[in-house]
């Protein structure tokens, strides 16, 4: 070391060891989301309200992005997984490992705020209380119905999905697609939240469900079905209205530099395999 710059050493992975690393920042970034999100909304709902709820998933969401979305892109919900697929931004191969590390650490999250809620005075009851979940009809904070929050979910999820597709595209402004993901999350909460506590992620849903039982866990078909379906929609209006010259991936959208925006924009850059 002559000038202070010492030479990094290279270091290989394997393409198992690597596909690990994403599988668990998607747990990591799940486990955040809904422990902030969640967390909240459990401990904190009766004095933030319905806005302090929203920011609060909406800014772990923003965390995340910048965190653990140079390495798994930061989907951290199945809905927001299969839109990526569908819309050529991502490896088929990787699908049931992000799925799979996006619903464990939803559920570890829900145990996580569970436990802390156990503390309160008095205790807290998951099956009484509802642990945050999602539901509709007697379920629902403003008693919407199944029809009403089938339909907000969908277009909710769409929405989401949709953001992300364009957030993350070539010819977006390069390091700022965890704010527009964050502040959309952040929008939709606010509409959401009175008609069905705003799932638009089958993890998030999944892991207070389990711990609740009863009407959360018997009405989780819509808050699977419905944000599937949602993303569905967002990955065909995206695939009708963008046409980038260069296909891109969102984990690689978001590790993007000035440099890299410039050799997009330009078309300099090979099109990249999802991964």
């Amino acid at each position: 070391m002559r000038d202070g710059n010492a030479r990094v050493p290279r270091t290989t992975t394997t393409a198992g060891g690597e596909a690990m690393q994403k599988y668990l920042a998607e747990a990591v970034g799940t486990f955040v989301l809904v422990l902030g999100g969640v967390g909240a909304a459990v401990l904190a709902g009766d004095r933030i309200g319905f806005l302090g709820v929203s920011f609060a998933f909406g800014l772990s969401l923003l965390a995340m992005v910048y965190t653990v979305g140079p390495i798994s892109g930061c989907h951290v919900n199945p809905a927001v997984t299969v839109g990526l697929l569908m819309a050529g931004k991502f490896n088929k191969r990787h699908v049931a490992g992000y799925v799979i590390a996006q619903c464990v650490g939803a559920i570890i999250a829900a145990g996580v705020v569970l436990l802390i809620a156990k503390g309160m005075p008095g205790g807290y009851s998951a099956g009484a209380e509802g642990l945050g979940s999602n539901g509709y009809g007697a379920a629902s904070p403003e008693g919407y119905g199944g029809g009403a929050a089938f339909l907000a979910e969908v277009a909710l999820s769409f929405l989401l999905v949709l953001t992300v597709l364009g957030a993350t595209d070539s010819r977006a402004p390069v390091g700022f697609a965890g704010l527009a993901i964050g502040l959309v999350l952040t929008l939709i909460h606010l509409v959401g939240i009175p008609i069905t506590n705003t799932s638009v992620n089958p993890a998030r849903s999944l892991g207070p469900a389990l711990f609740a039982g009863g009407d959360a866990l018997r009405q989780l078909w819509m808050f699977i079905i419905a944000p599937l379906l949602g993303a569905a929609f967002a990955s065909a209006v995206y695939r009708l209205v963008h046409r980038p010259a260069v296909q891109i991936t969102a984990t690689r959208a978001e590790q993007a530099l000035e440099d890299e925006r410039r050799e997009r924009v330009t078309g300099r850059r090979d099109v990249e395999h999802p991964v």
